[in-house]
């Protein structure tokens, strides 16, 4: 049987416009939930005092603001998320943003817990949006040199959706925490997501942690929807613990 504890493992996606919608949502599920992503509509609107708010609650935070720009703008801005205590940040699989990241972390303090991931392919992209980008390589192809990538920049792990964790554990082992967001408890639908997967199809195939949004922020009790997700991905990671 796994030792690892799914509760930890679930992250719940604050997809939210305001910093009072996000704490209504915290006190629905209350400690169900021990870790939360924040992503640009939130950061937008609320900045880093939001953050502050969440991890005050005890909250872990997944920063999910997806750098990509100039290294020095890289490197300023992931300086000042380690400085927050943030545990996770997303920055684009570009090589240059990837170091300047590495870099910034560096500066923001030798003692920050500060995760960098690469995002591969975001989940709403297929094969004909990759080739309106002029990139020929499929889907798994394209996230597999991606994930290669970032562990060769020294980033902790990749966001890749459901399908592709089995992939990337080929291409570069365990070396890297694979993020997989766009999952889908059985019946629910896809959203504008084009590559969805169900808790026990991501883990399964490798996935460490999942981010969830909608199918617990848009229930009637999220609460109760945390824990159909929670015993759902500790069935997983139990079976997943089995294999040998």
């Amino acid at each position: 049987m796994s030792n690892i504890d799914a509760r930890d493992r679930l992250i719940l996606a604050l997809d939210v416009p305001s910093a009072d919608e996000a704490e209504r949502l915290l006190s629905l599920v209350e400690e169900r939930v021990r870790f939360v992503k924040i992503g640009l509509e939130l950061f937008t609107a609320a900045g880093p005092e939001v953050v502050r708010r969440a991890m005050a609650r005890g909250q872990r935070i997944f920063l999910d603001l997806k750098f990509l720009d100039i290294e020095e703008t890289v490197r300023r801005a992931t300086a000042q998320v380690a400085e927050l205590g943030v545990e996770f940040l997303t920055v684009h699989a570009n090589r240059k943003a990837l170091l300047a990241a590495v870099e910034g972390r560096r500066a923001g303090g030798g003692e920050s817990r500060l995760r960098l991931l690469a995002v591969t392919v975001l989940t709403n992209f297929d094969a004909g949006d990759l080739r309106d980008m002029g990139i020929q390589w499929s889907v798994a192809d394209l996230v597999a040199a991606r994930a290669k990538l970032a562990a060769e920049t020294g980033c902790d792990g990749v966001v890749a959706s459901g399908e592709e964790p089995a992939t990337i554990r080929q291409k570069v082992g365990d070396k890297l925490l694979i993020v997989t967001p766009g999952i889908r408890p059985a019946g629910k639908g896809a959203d504008e997501h084009a590559r969805v997967t169900t808790p026990t199809q991501a883990i399964k195939a490798g996935a460490d942690y999942l981010v969830v949004g909608r199918p617990i922020r848009d229930a009637s009790d999220p609460g109760a929807a945390v824990e159909v997700v929670v015993s759902e991905m500790q069935a997983a990671f139990n079976a997943r613990g089995l294999i040998t």
